[in-house]
C-alpha cells in the first residue's frame, strides 16, 4: 500500500510537471502596398425612344476609352461586364434607360491612382458617373509573406512567454500547441474616409498567433 501510494504521487507530481506551461499570443505587422486595382465604372443616358439613350451611351464609352487611353492603359485593360435596358411610361410618353458597367483591372497602381485623380475630367466630357463606381485596391501577395509573418509572431510570443518566466524565475521549454489566428488586412491608417479599406492602396496586414509554452 506504501509502495503504491508513492507510486501514485509520484505520477500525480509528474503530471503536475507536464501541465506546466503559459500561453501567449505573439503579434505580427506589415505594411504593404496593393498590387491589383479594379475600377467598376456605370454609367447610363435615358431618352425617349430606345436608340438616342444607346447612342448616348455609346458616346460615353468612346469617352471612357479615349480617357484611359490618354493615361497609357492598354486597350483591354477597360471591358464591358454588363449591359441593362429597362423603359417605364409616364401619361403615356415612354422613357428608356440604358445602362452600361465598364470594369478597368490594372496592377500598375501608380497609373490607378493617377486615373482617380482624373476622375471628374470623365464628368467634364460628359460621362455622368454612377453611385457605386469607385477603385478598389487589393492586395494578392498575401501566401508569399505568411511564413515570415507566422514566424514572427512565433517570436514575439516566445519574447512574452520568456518574459513570464523571468518573472516567476522559471524557463520557457518547447511549444505544446500553437493556434495560427485569421490573417487580416485592413487599411494601414485607419479609416480612409471613403468607401473604406479597399479605396486605397495602402494596406496593414495582421496575424495574431496563440502558443502554448512548456515552462520548465
Amino acid at each position: 500500500m506504501v509502495a503504491g501510494g508513492y507510486l501514485m504521487g509520484d505520477g500525480l507530481l509528474r503530471a503536475r510537471l507536464a501541465d506546466r506551461s503559459v500561453t501567449v499570443r505573439g503579434l505580427a505587422e506589415r505594411d504593404v502596398v496593393a498590387d491589383l486595382a479594379t475600377w467598376t465604372i456605370s454609367y447610363s443616358a435615358s431618352a425617349a425612344n430606345l436608340g438616342e439613350a444607346q447612342a448616348s451611351v455609346d458616346r460615353d464609352t468612346e469617352q471612357l476609352t479615349a480617357f484611359f487611353k490618354e493615361l497609357g492603359f492598354p486597350d483591354d485593360a477597360l471591358q464591358p461586364v454588363a449591359v441593362n435596358v429597362s423603359s417605364y411610361t409616364n401619361d403615356g410618353y415612354p422613357t428608356f434607360t440604358v445602362r452600361q458597367r465598364m470594369s478597368l483591372r490594372t496592377t500598375d497602381i501608380e497609373k490607378a491612382q493617377s486615373a482617380v485623380r482624373r476622375q471628374f475630367d470623365l464628368v467634364r466630357r460628359g460621362v455622368m458617373l454612377e453611385e457605386g463606381s469607385g477603385m478598389s485596391y487589393s492586395f494578392t501577395g498575401l501566401n508569399e509573406i505568411k511564413p515570415e509573418m507566422v514566424a514572427e509572431a512565433t517570436r514575439d510570443a516566445r519574447a512574452a512567454a520568456e518574459q513570464f518566466a523571468e518573472d516567476s524565475g522559471s524557463e520557457v521549454g518547447a511549444i505544446r500547441q500553437a493556434t495560427q489566428g485569421y490573417f487580416e488586412i485592413t487599411s494601414r491608417d485607419g479609416d480612409s474616409g471613403g468607401w473604406g479599406n479597399a479605396d486605397t492602396p495602402f494596406k496593414k496586414v495582421r496575424v495574431v498567433t496563440t502558443v502554448d509554452f512548456m515552462i520548465d
